[in-house]
């Protein structure tokens, strides 16, 4: 029995493109073992101060190396701050801006004021100071974001969240070298496109203490949002980038931090990556926050939260068992500050998370040992809910559910 001729053509061209699949997928593992190698990056990195800033002893604008882009050297500006008057070794914070953001100095002030050393980057090859309403980019500089991994054709060690995975592995080595600083007690703190690399971050440099991912995520290829049009036909991102590759690494205890209403990075994906983490993780969704660099540094849950650790006690409020019979809603949290109130926070729409009307619903909490149990009535037709709890000021939700 013989094959025809258009049988053989088509048999060519299926191994053809079995063997381009193969090709991609080697091309792809050997992709993500040079993104796993960054983490090598450990050795403090040469810094020199800005010229042309209003720098002081406590607080400095700086340069440090970084990775070559395109054949050139590159350098990150920061500000770096160390608290007054410090007797013996503090914990530090690795600060990362999101789109539209830049080093800003009064982050690194607010982490300083509470006792932290902190270096806050820029990782788009830019300074703070504006020129024609942009970040003026100096003359080191590496990668701008293109877009929403729009740059992903180009070869890997040129993609900007390359370079911005490097830049903030760098710039936690650098820290950790400061005379003053205690190199085992380092945190990450992201923001918006900075959660995005502080979510990719945390799966590859272990040597964090804590994490703080505030908006930004993985799981977005499937979001149904422009990420999702995006991403969802972006192979490198599906097999390099997604920071979903690699949570199931992460150890180090973790707050995310956002709110419902959020347009850009939905709440089931959010959910998707605290849910993949192997350490404890806690969750902050705190309604009607907004979206901007200011509203989490602002919010107290990352102070909190970075406090309850290096305290040693953990997170201070976490989830402990859920469970929905019906339309009751039942949550226990362990906590080690004092629960105040609670409230029950769902939907009924569909569609995208941050489109959706979000409503507040009564609760009870009541406390039995260290574990305190809220109960609420789910209302009818309710498609997602979690619950918030307030310790004055501060907020600590249950996980997103979904009903299926």
């Amino acid at each position: 029995m013989t094959c025809s001729v258009n049988s053989k053509d088509r048999l060519v061209k299926h191994d053809e493109e079995l063997s381009l699949i193969e090709t991609r997928q080697t091309d792809f593992e050997a992709q993500r073992t040079k993104v796993a190698a960054l983490a090598d990056l450990s050795s403090a990195p040469e810094m020199f101060r800005a010229e042309g800033f209003d720098s002081t002893d406590q607080l400095a604008a700086i340069y440090y190396d970084a990775l070559d882009w395109k054949g050139k050297p590159t350098k990150v500006f920061a500000w770096i701050g160390m608290p007054q008057n410090v007797t013996e070794d503090v914990p530090a914070m690795v600060l990362v801006h999101g789109g539209g953001g830049t080093a800003f100095k009064d982050w690194v002030k607010e982490w300083t004021r509470r006792g932290y050393a902190a270096i806050s980057i820029a990782v788009e090859g830019q300074t703070d100071q504006r020129r024609d309403k942009r970040w003026e980019r100096h003359e080191w500089a590496g990668p701008e974001r293109n877009g929403i991994y729009r740059d992903s054709d180009e070869p890997l060690e040129d993609q900007w969240m390359y370079h911005a995975v490097a830049d903030t592995i760098l710039a936690s080595s650098l820290i950790r070298s400061v005379k003053g600083v205690d190199p085992e007690r380092v945190g990450l703190m992201g923001i918006s496109w900075g959660g995005v690399i502080t979510s990719t971050v945390i799966g590859i440099d272990n040597r964090f203490v804590f994490a703080i991912p505030s908006y930004g995520c993985g799981d977005l290829a499937e979001a149904a949002n422009q990420y999702g049009r995006a991403l969802s036909e972006n192979e490198t991102y599906h097999e390099v980038w997604d920071p979903m590759l690699r949570m199931h690494k992460v150890a180090m205890p973790t707050l995310w931090l956002s709110w419902p209403e959020d347009q850009h990075f939905p709440m089931n994906h959010f959910a998707a990556c605290y849910g993949r983490v192997s350490g404890e993780h806690m969750v902050a969704l705190v309604p009607e926050m907004g979206h901007g660099h200011r509203a989490p540094q602002r919010r107290p849950e990352g102070y909190a939260f970075a406090e309850s650790l290096l305290d040693g006690v953990g997170p201070w409020c976490v989830e402990k068992e859920v469970s929905l019979q019906a339309d009751l809603v039942k949550v226990s949290f362990s906590s080690t500050k004092t629960l105040e109130s609670a409230v029950l926070v769902s939907t009924t729409d569909t569609g995208v998370t941050g489109q959706r009307t979000w409503v507040e619903s009564g609760a009870t909490i009541s406390k039995t040992d260290t574990k305190w149990t809220v109960t609420a009535t789910l209302p009818k037709g309710s498609t997602a809910w979690f619950i918030n709890v307030k310790s004055n000021d501060l907020v600590a939700s249950s996980n997103y559910q979904q009903i299926k």
